[in-house]
């Protein structure tokens, strides 16, 4: 509480009232939580791929419109846990969503109410914070199709409001803007006004080379893996030298990641580099390794390093 107090008095003084929050975005994997939490914060906060549960712990965005600062809470996608990790990150989910001061459900419209999102809209009864539907990629989907999927969730739920939305191409995202910074509580901020992520650094760094691995074998290297930033260098000449390892489980793996003579590491060691050196703003030298750590899924350290609590 002292924390946020601080921060709160670190905030810029506006004209008017000022109000903030915290909104959570809750939803079935690949829903596309991540991209909308980027498009709203107007920068990369969130990673993204096609391989789904990309999002593995609760990244904070944050973003000022009006006079009201938003921090969106990009929680992991809600699916019925199968592992010790799947546990750990569904109990993150609906953790965050009931830290929040409004609840953001978001829908993909072609996938619908099938699976884990009818599942998630029963959960949602036993939560008691405002809540708003947000359906996604409405630009793939039939009006008509698309009213009765807003009037079958809501006879679930009665939520506050429903937003029809792209968050690929931003149809519709200044009204859900303009709706949450006049919703929330009046209130000072709780960060300063250029901050756009409580991310440190160094995790951010590693959340991006995940990303590059993640698309770069998106078919071919299991869920399993994980990367983490182990070295951070400031020179005198104005760059960052960076290390990270990424851990698989097995040395089959290990050989995926790293491909025929070091060809797959390359790649996706100097698309990380391109895109740290445009987020850092200045040279980066990044060195990437990759180690066999078996069930890695299983020891709390990696845990803690993701941001989760280790489930017993």
């Amino acid at each position: 509480m002292t924390e946020e107090h601080d921060m709160a008095n670190d905030a810029p003084e506006t004209a008017g009232a000022t109000r903030s929050g915290f909104v959570a975005l809750i939803g079935p994997t690949n829903a596309g939580k991540s991209t909308l939490v980027n498009r709203l914060v107007g920068a990369k906060v969130s990673i993204v791929s096609h391989k789904v549960q990309t999002t593995r712990a609760i990244v904070r965005g944050i973003a000022i419109h009006d006079n009201a600062q938003i921090v969106f809470m990009d929680t992991p996608g809600i699916f019925k846990p199968r592992r010790r990790l799947d546990r750990a990150m569904v109990t993150s989910a609906w953790g965050g969503a009931k830290d929040a001061d409004l609840i953001m459900l978001l829908i993909d419209s072609e996938r619908g109410l099938r699976g884990d999102a009818e599942a998630i809209l029963e959960g949602l009864k036993d939560v008691h914070q405002p809540k708003i539907l947000v359906l996604n990629k409405i630009d793939r989907v039939k009006r008509e199709d698309l009213l009765a999927l807003a009037a079958a969730a809501n006879q679930n739920i009665a939520f506050d409001q429903t937003f029809m939305i792209s968050a690929e191409n931003g149809s519709g995202c200044d009204d859900l803007m303009n709706y949450l910074a006049k919703t929330l509580p009046e209130g000072p901020w709780y960060y300063p006004e250029d901050q756009i992520s409580d991310l440190p650094m160094r995790q951010l760094a590693a959340e991006i080379t995940r990303e590059k691995l993640f698309l770069r074998l998106h078919q071919e290297l299991p869920y399993s893996s994980h990367v983490e930033t182990e070295k951070w260098e400031e020179r005198k000449d104005g760059s960052v030298r960076i290390e990270q390892v990424i851990y698989v489980e097995r040395d089959s793996q290990k050989k995926i990641a790293l491909g025929k003579g070091g060809e797959t590491i390359k790649a996706i060691s100097s698309a990380s580099r391109r895109e740290l050196c445009e987020i850092l703003e200045q040279p980066v030298h990044l060195f990437l390794f990759v180690k066999v750590r078996e069930n890695w899924g299983d020891d709390p350290e990696r845990f803690r390093e993701m941001g989760l609590d280790f489930p017993r």
